[in-house]
């Protein structure tokens, strides 16, 4: 452009030059300018020449205008680009945007149709079929014409630039209409397009976990973890918490060896992960590895005390003594010797062995700094073992009733309670939210507590007619013994 620029220059100097250099050569000639047309002559006087020429010049200039102009009819005529086309171009795209301005607008503020009557202009007065699809997508879905929304959304897919957002509009179509087995597929495909977008790889990672997918959950994972979408710390979290679904998804199949390896990487991941551990420590009892499932155990139990790893701990020697288990459990619970679960399974343990007093000392002032129905349960157990009166028994049974309500798997999310640990929420499908916490609420229990409370005299008049009396605490029961019973936890 700048090259032909500086040529019209020059034309346009050299021009100038040439009717200057005529113009001179006419007012110097003498005589005048003769010109013939065949036996017809014209002479001009200096003056007139220089006139006559001019307004050749005019004349010359005046047909090549006359001349562009009959082409650019033409060419407008033929559908060629033009003057003409691209004043009407410009009207008609400026007209294009102003309507789909005021969609926009219309979208934002809620109003649909109004949307979808401005996307329908704009799309006529626009090429931009990306854009003005798009809100007449939204605009669908604003008006709630699902079936608009989703024609609009499969005629994004034939572009590059708009295939992502015609994939992601298809799966949330999916997803509200419940049809997870196409969304799981449309997730898939979008998540491919555009790996670095967040929240695709979070819908898929729910897909998959809800067709129980774990390879491909992990899969998605370690996408999300090189994109940076993120930490490395909970990357290394979820990765084990896959694991052990597959693991416990292998072990249904009755795969054991394929479910063992996939447990000890779980329990490597996350050796905190409780069900993790028992698993681990499961597989190494089936292949006779005693001790590697204890070191399993204790590794877990010193940075997660937890109810389950003892009843694991336990089953490693089921037929041992309540003295020799008590002995043998000082090896798992030394390492957190200080946590509340470790104070009441030793006084539980010291109290299947009958040592009330020590099973008091292990309690120590828990009941006090931190009451909850389990340790005020089992105090009630020391006071029963130790022979104390029933009113006794029935004051500390009666706090238990009000106090705070031992921990369960609950979900972080929804707060609804498993009775086992799970992958995924089952009531809100939150994928890693089921931890091991204290309810809000107090015992659910309670009504079963009422009818020993009601009868603690006749408990204690029936000694000889029964060695003990259950106390339901979730999954524990404490024994509470009469006088002549041996105590059990």
């Amino acid at each position: 452009m700048l090259l032909w620029s500086i040529a019209k220059i020059m034309i346009f100097i050299a021009i100038v030059l040439a009717l200057a250099f005529g113009a001179g050569y006419l007012m110097d000639a003498s005589g005048g300018v003769t010109i013939a047309f065949g036996t017809v002559e014209f002479t001009l006087q200096p003056i007139q020449a220089a006139i006559a020429l001019v307004l050749l010049v005019l004349a010359v200039w005046l047909l090549i205008k006359l001349f562009g102009l009959l082409v650019a009819v033409l060419r407008f005529i033929n559908g060629d680009e033009t003057a003409f086309s691209r004043f009407f171009s410009r009207s008609r795209e400026r007209r294009g945007y102003d309507a789909l301005s005021d969609g926009l607008v219309a979208l934002a503020s809620g109003d649909g149709a109004t949307a979808m009557s401005k996307a329908k202009k704009a799309s006529k007065l626009l090429n931009k079929p990306e854009v003005t699809n798009l809100v007449m997508a939204q605009a669908a879905e604003a008006t709630g014409d699902k079936r608009k929304a989703e024609e609009t959304y499969k005629k994004l897919l034939d572009s590059p630039k708009t295939r992502f957002v015609g994939v992601s509009g298809l799966l949330q179509q999916k997803l509200a209409k419940g049809e997870t087995d196409t969304a799981l597929k449309l997730a898939e495909k979008a998540f491919a397009i555009k790996p670095q977008h967040a929240q695709t790889g979070d819908v898929l990672l729910k897909l998959q976990a809800g067709e129980e997918d774990w390879n491909g959950v992990r899969t998605t994972l370690g996408t999300k973890l090189k994109n940076g979408q993120i930490p490395r710390d909970v990357h290394r979290r979820r990765d084990g918490v896959f694991a052990l679904s597959e693991a416990r998804k292998l072990r249904e199949a009755g795969k054991l060896d394929e479910a063992h390896v996939q447990a000890i990487e779980a329990n490597r991941l996350t050796p905190g992960l409780v069900p993790a551990a028992t698993m681990a420590a499961r597989g190494y009892m089936e292949k006779d590895q005693p001790k590697q499932a204890a070191k399993v155990l204790r590794s877990a139990w010193d940075q997660s005390p937890h109810p389950e790893l003892a009843s694991a701990f336990a089953a490693i020697m089921p037929d041992e003594t309540p003295v020799d288990r008590a002995k043998r459990f000082r090896g798992l619970t030394k390492g957190a010797a200080k946590h509340s679960e470790t104070k009441m399974l030793t006084a539980e343990l010291l109290i299947a062995a009958e040592d009330f007093a020590g099973a008091r000392n292990a309690l120590g002032d828990l009941v006090e700094t931190d009451p909850t129905t389990r340790s005020l349960t089992i105090m009630a157990a020391i006071e029963r073992g130790e022979g104390a009166s029933d009113d006794v028994v029935r004051e500390w049974l009666t706090k238990a009733l009000s106090a705070q309500r031992n921990e369960e798997w609950i979900c972080d999310n929804c707060g609804d309670t498993h009775n086992d640990w799970e992958p995924v929420c089952l009531n809100c499908d939150a994928v890693d939210s089921v931890t091991w916490k204290r309810p809000s609420a107090t015992v659910q229990g309670a009504a079963q507590m009422l009818p020993l409370m009601a009868n603690a005299p006749q408990i204690a008049a029936e000694t000889d007619a029964a060695d003990a009396v259950e106390v339901v605490d979730g999954d524990n029961v404490i024994l509470l013994e009469t006088e002549k019973g041996p105590n059990a936890a």
